[in-house]
């Protein structure tokens, strides 16, 4: 009996490599590097897709990230330093020397902690939240943009399986 998934769906460059290791090593179980390789794919396309309309807004996906934590963080759109670097995943110096660029370009201010004279807190100026306010409606419309031609139900069963996956991976690595 055929292969239905082979009917419905086309081979993907992910596919080929697998059948590739399949003549080259048979007694390898690939199908771990099926699911790894299609989701390290499918993320970097869908990355060059989120940087064209970053782009359109003179912004780097890192500099989108802080300001939509900032703006998603609520009144007064104020996070401390290591709040926001947690909530990125980065390290401190690179948030420091990305913080000091978005300053320079008016999008942040740095403002002193009421409660620790030692620290600063972030927080978007009244420029950053103009740009953020625009670039998350674009950012959300290219989302829909990306999915676009994928079945309502099968975008709602990838959700949960990447949650899943993500709960997992979280449970075990972070």
């Amino acid at each position: 009996m055929p292969d239905l998934n082979k009917i419905l769906l086309p081979d993907d460059a992910v596919d080929r490599i697998l059948g590739q290791w399949h003549c080259e090593r048979p007694d390898l179980d690939v199908s771990a590097m099926g699911v790894l390789g299609r989701l390290a794919r499918t993320g970097a396309l869908v990355q060059k897709q989120l940087a064209v309309v970053f782009a359109e807004y003179d912004l780097s996906h890192w500099e989108f990230d802080v300001l939509a934590t900032l703006r998603r963080s609520g009144q007064p759109y104020r996070l401390s330093p290591t709040a926001l670097f947690s909530s990125l995943m980065l390290s401190s110096g690179t948030m420091t020397r990305q913080l000091q660029q978005l300053e320079s370009r008016g999008l942040i201010e740095r403002l002193p902690n009421p409660a620790d004279a030692r620290s600063m807190l972030v927080q978007l100026s009244s420029s950053g939240f103009s740009m953020i306010e625009k670039v998350i409606a674009a950012h959300a419309e290219n989302q829909h943009r990306i999915l676009q031609g994928l079945d309502p139900e099968a975008c709602r069963q990838l959700d949960a399986g990447l949650k899943q996956l993500l709960r997992l991976l979280e449970s075990k690595f972070s």
